[in-house]
C-alpha cells in the first residue's frame, strides 16, 4: 500500500486538465504512439468537440520514480463543469491528493476556487501546478502572487509545465510520488467500497467504478449497497488500464471496477457504500446523497410518428445516464412527450444533442424550469416543476423559488456592466472582494430560473470571455409568481406556459407574442397573439390579416354602395375568425424557446 498513490486533477473550465491526463498517460508508457489520441479519457464526440469532461474516468498508471521503486498511479479524472460538482466531490472523497491547475496566462477563476474548498474539505494534499507556460500571456509571476493571495497555498511549492509541450511532466509525477500520502486502510477489515462512478456496457451491463478504503474483494463474492439494500454476486474485478484489467481481487487502497450482473445505472447510486453481504461494516461511508434534478423540461418529438422511437431512445438513454429523469406528459400543442429533469442547463444540452446525434431523433424542447414550492391557504406544500400543475393563485398562500449563491472573476473595467447584469436578473446581497490589483471576485444571490436561461452566455459576451461563473445551490426564497399563459386566436397554447416572476412576466410575454407574430403565416382574418395571467392581458400583438380590395369593381357613384361592401367583407371576417383555428408552425415554439430575451 506504501507504492499506491490516489489523485485527482482538478481546474477550471479550459485550464488544460485533460491534456495534462494525456501527458502523464504517455510518460508512464499506458498509451503508445498507435493508440494514443488527444483528450484519450474523454470517450464522447461532444466532449472532444467542446473540449470539456462530462463523465469522470480512472485510469491506473505504473511509474518507476528516479529512487528505482514501481509506484501505482491511480488518476481518478473529474467532470469540469459545476453541474456536476456532487460526482467531483465523490472522486475526491476517493483520493488522498490533488493537482490543482492554472492557467499561466488566465489565472485562479471561479471554479479554481471552488475545487480547492471542495479539496481542502475532505482534507487532500494539495499540489499547485501552472500550465500552459508556453503561452506568449504567461505571467507566471502573477498567477504565484494569486495562488499566495487568493488560494492560501505556498506559492514556491507549486510546479510550472506546458502540457502541450510536455515539459515539466517528470517534475509532476515524482511530486505526485514523494509529496502526496498513500493511502490507509485495513485488508482485513469489512469491505467498505465507495462508489464514485458507474457506466453500461451492453454486454456486461453497469460497470462499477469503486475506490476500496478497508477490506478485499473477489470474483464470487455476495456484495451489498448499503443504501439500497441489494446483493449481488461479483463476476469480474480489476484495474483501469485503457482498458478494463481483469485482476484475481481488490484490497484496501486500491481504485478499480467489479461487475457483478447489476442490470442498469440506476440500479446503482454515486456515493453508496458497497460492502460484503456475509460480513458487513456498521455504517454507510458518509457523505451520500440523492442526485436531484434542478432544471426540467419537456421533450416532444417534431413528428408525432415518432413518439415511440423517442421512447425507446430515452429507454436506452437512461441506462448511461442516472442523472436523467423522465415521466410522461402531453400537450394539446405539440402531442405527447416527455417531462425530463437534469441537473443543470448544460446537462441539458448536453441530452439534446446526444439524442439528436445518436439515436438520429429530430426533437422539441419546452421553455427549461425549475422546481417551485408552493404552500396553499390549506397548509399543503407543493413542489411545481411543470406549468400545468401551477394551483389556483387564489389558493396560494405561499410562492417560493430556489436561489442560488453565485461566484463570478473577472477584470476590474468590467464591474459596472457585470453589477448591471446581475441586477436585471434580480441579483440580492452583492459581495466584492478586490483579490489582487485589477481582478474581481463578485458574490450575488440569485434566482436559478434567471440563470438558467441565458446568464452565463451574456457574461462571457459583456467580459470579453475573461468573467469565470461558479454556483451552488443556496435557499427558497419567497417570491411573487404567477403563471404566464400565452393565447393564440383566443386559444391556451399549454406547451407556452411559464412560470415567471410577476415583475418579469410582461417582458417575457412581449418577447413570446413577438417572436409568434413573425413566424405565424397571415390568414384571411386578424389574429391576436396575447400574454395572459388568469384574465388579465399583460401584452398582445396582432398579425395582419390578407386584404381583398372587394371596392375596385366600383368606379365612382354613391359612397354607401363601397361602405355596403366593406360592412358585408368585414362580417365575413368576423365569421372566419370565429370558425378558422389558426395552425402554429414548429419554428414558432423554437423561436420562442431558443431566442434570446432581447
Amino acid at each position: 500500500m506504501d507504492r499506491i498513490r490516489n489523485f485527482s486533477i482538478i481546474a477550471h473550465i479550459d485550464h488544460g486538465k485533460s491534456t495534462l491526463a494525456d501527458r502523464l498517460i504517455q510518460h508512464c508508457g499506458v498509451s503508445d504512439e498507435r493508440t494514443f489520441r488527444n483528450q484519450i479519457l474523454d470517450t464522447m464526440d461532444i466532449e472532444r468537440e467542446r473540449g470539456i469532461t462530462i463523465k469522470s474516468q480512472a485510469i491506473t498508471l505504473p511509474y518507476t520514480a528516479k529512487d528505482g521503486h514501481e509506484y501505482i498511479l491511480n488518476l481518478i479524472d473529474t467532470p469540469g463543469h459545476v453541474d456536476f460538482s456532487y460526482e467531483v466531490s465523490r472522486a475526491l472523497a476517493s483520493c488522498e491528493g490533488v493537482l490543482l491547475l492554472i492557467d499561466a496566462a488566465q489565472g485562479v477563476q471561479a471554479q479554481t476556487v471552488a475545487n480547492l474548498y471542495m479539496a481542502m474539505e475532505h482534507n487532500l494534499e494539495i499540489i499547485p501546478v501552472i500550465n500552459k507556460i508556453d503561452l506568449p500571456a504567461a505571467d507566471v509571476n502573477r498567477v504565484m502572487e494569486q495562488i499566495d493571495s487568493e488560494l492560501g497555498l505556498d506559492p514556491y511549492a507549486s510546479l510550472r509545465c506546458s502540457a502541450k509541450e510536455g515539459t515539466g511532466i517528470e517534475d509532476i509525477l515524482e511530486a505526485i510520488v514523494h509529496r502526496l500520502p498513500s493511502p490507509t486502510g485495513t485488508p482485513d477489515k469489512p469491505l467498505s467500497a465507495l462508489i464514485f462512478d458507474a457506466k453500461y456496457d451492453s454486454f456486461r451491463g453497469t460497470i462499477i467504478n469503486c475506490r476500496l478504503l478497508d477490506g478485499t474483494v473477489r470474483s464470487g463474492d455476495i456484495i451489498r449497497f448499503m443504501h439500497n439494500g441489494e446483493t449481488y454476486k461479483v463476476e469480474e474485478v480489476g484495474h483501469f488500464l485503457l482498458a478494463r484489467h481483469p485482476m484475481e481481487s481488490l484490497s484496501a487502497g486500491a481504485v478499480g471496477y467489479i461487475i457483478a450482473g447489476v442490470k442498469t445505472v440506476s440500479d446503482v447510486n454515486i456515493g453508496d457504500t458497497i460492502t460484503l453481504d456475509r460480513n458487513p461494516r456498521p455504517q454507510p461511508l458518509p457523505g451520500f446523497r440523492e442526485i436531484k434534478p434542478v432544471v426540467f423540461a419537456s421533450i416532444y418529438p417534431i413528428a408525432s410518428d415518432d413518439y415511440e422511437e423517442l421512447a425507446v431512445s430515452l429507454e436506452k438513454y437512461k441506462l448511461n445516464d442516472a442523472a436523467f429523469t423522465y415521466q410522461k406528459d402531453s400537450s394539446a400543442a405539440l402531442g405527447q412527450g416527455f417531462r425530463c429533469g437534469f441537473l443543470g442547463l448544460l446537462h441539458l444540452d448536453i441530452v439534446q444533442e446526444r439524442l439528436e446525434r445518436e439515436y438520429d431523433l429530430s426533437i422539441i424542447l419546452s421553455v427549461p424550469s425549475v422546481r417551485y414550492r408552493v404552500t396553499l391557504h390549506s397548509g399543503e406544500t407543493m413542489m411545481i416543476d411543470n406549468p400545468i400543475h401551477f394551483p389556483n393563485p387564489v389558493a396560494i398562500e405561499v410562492s417560493e423559488e430556489p436561489y442560488i449563491r453565485a461566484t463570478m472573476f473577472f477584470p476590474e473595467k468590467y464591474m459596472g456592466a457585470v453589477m448591471k447584469l446581475c441586477r436585471e436578473k434580480r441579483g440580492e446581497t452583492p459581495v466584492v472582494h478586490y483579490p489582487n490589483p485589477g481582478r474581481v471576485e463578485l458574490v450575488f444571490d440569485m434566482p436559478l430560473a434567471e440563470v438558467i436561461t441565458d446568464f452565463y452566455d451574456k457574461l462571457k459576451t459583456i467580459t470579453q470571455g475573461y468573467g469565470s461563473f461558479d454556483y451552488e445551490l443556496a435557499d427558497y426564497r419567497e417570491s411573487p409568481l404567477a403563471l404566464l399563459d400565452i393565447l393564440v386566436n383566443g386559444e391556451k397554447v399549454d406547451a407556452l406556459s411559464q412560470i415567471v416572476h410577476r415583475i418579469k412576466a410582461r417582458e417575457r410575454a412581449l418577447h413570446a407574442c413577438e417572436r409568434l407574430k413573425e413566424e405565424i403565416p397571415r390568414q384571411m382574418f386578424k389574429i391576436a397573439i396575447q400574454g395572459a395571467i388568469g384574465s388579465e392581458i399583460v401584452a398582445r400583438s396582432t398579425i395582419s390579416p390578407f386584404r381583398k380590395d372587394v371596392t375596385a369593381k366600383c368606379y365612382g357613384g354613391d359612397i354607401t354602395r363601397k361602405r355596403k361592401l366593406l360592412e358585408k367583407q368585414k362580417k365575413g371576417k368576423k365569421r372566419m375568425k370565429m370558425v378558422g383555428s389558426v395552425s402554429i408552425p414548429q419554428s414558432a415554439f423554437i423561436a420562442v424557446l431558443k431566442s434570446d430575451e432581447s
